[in-house]
């Protein structure tokens, strides 16, 4: 009957030590992802070999920066909760300056535009010409329209036997 494990402190009073596991597990941020996706994703699929790296840097997932052993370990890694998690947040345009000086008043607001995202295809894809391919969804038009009719719907109308009769406030009683 042994008591709850603890989780171990490695390396505690060693700031020199702490910050070197800290940085060592850094993956790269969205917009520098972003920027491979749009300018060299087929180099990387389709990279040299480099004996430094997991599987000699032949199995490498673009969207999360990662290399892998072989290609079940890559496929297999398709399938998991972290690559498409990496998808989805992928999705929207990543923050950029222009964005931050609109935010700061100089512009006006612009929404983030969304794109849709597919898993990047297999290394004989690729050498057959194959690329990634970045969409951006359209903007629903609809939603203005349907806005607007649902005002015309409040406007009281005499004429129409099908419109809903307003709710009386209850009357406050006077002493």
């Amino acid at each position: 009957m042994g008591m709850v494990q603890k989780r171990k402190k490695m390396h505690y009073g060693d700031t020199h030590l702490q910050r070197r596991w800290r940085v060592r597990n850094r993956r790269r941020d969205l917009d520098q992802i972003d920027t491979d996706l749009q300018t060299r994703s087929g180099e990387l699929i389709n990279q040299g070999v480099d004996l430094d790296k997991p599987g000699f840097a032949q199995f490498y997932c673009v969207h999360c920066a990662k290399y892998f052993i072989n290609d079940t370990a890559l496929q297999g890694h398709f399938r998991t909760k972290v690559h498409k998690r990496r998808l989805k947040a992928l999705e929207t345009e990543p923050y950029s300056i222009e964005e931050s000086e609109r935010a700061a008043g100089r512009g006006s607001f612009q929404k983030p535009k969304k794109r849709v995202m597919e898993t990047q295809p297999s290394k004989e894809d690729v050498i057959a010409g194959k690329r990634i391919k970045i969409e951006e969804v359209p903007d629903k038009e609809g939603t203005t329209k349907m806005a607007q009719d649902d005002d015309q719907d409040e406007l009281p109308s005499t004429s129409s036997s099908s419109a809903k009769p307003k709710r009386k406030r209850p009357q406050k009683m006077e002493n």
